[in-house]
């Protein structure tokens, strides 16, 4: 699926784990209404589990087409423990952890894999993207509003 440009394999970050990850990668289909529609999702509403899966793959994109259009092409990975520690998507070479939440509202609940991925690694930028209304600082990680996010994605204040 990958040759014919169909989708992409994100792979696991595994760089010397103390916790015991998933080492099988995720798969991205190339657009998100394809994957919607072959998946029967049907109309997706807000709130819900399918609005933040479709919401997840969105950001993905993004990131991807960033990472390939300004010529950096700096790896994508996501993480995941055992332990169900996750993280959505490290950059680069752990230089910046991504989790997103299609929540209103994000709060210490959400930042669960980003401090425990923090205490593995050394990582440069903590943010967490979500449907909140203003971007905020807490506990060292940034929650930005989802349109914050790419707007400094494509200014190329993420990475």
């Amino acid at each position: 699926m990958e040759d014919t440009l169909l989708g992409r394999f994100l792979p696991s970050f595994q760089k010397k784990p103390k916790r015991k990850v998933i080492q099988s990668p995720k798969f991205y289909l190339f657009d998100v209404g394809i994957a919607n529609y072959l998946l029967g999702r049907g109309k997706i509403e807000p709130k819900t589990e399918l609005f933040g899966k479709a919401f997840e793959h969105f950001i993905y994109q993004e990131i991807y087409a960033h990472s390939r259009y300004t010529d950096k092409e700096y790896p994508i990975y996501y993480w995941h423990t055992t332990s169900k520690l996750e993280v959505d998507f490290i950059l680069g070479d752990h230089e910046v952890a991504v989790e997103v939440k299609s929540t209103d509202h994000a709060d210490t609940k959400h930042l669960k894999g980003l401090k425990a991925f923090a205490e593995e690694y050394a990582v440069k930028k903590q943010i967490l993207i979500s449907n909140d209304p203003l971007p905020r600082l807490v506990d060292n990680i940034l929650i930005l509003p989802w349109q914050v996010f790419l707007d400094k994605l494509w200014a190329d204040e993420i990475i």
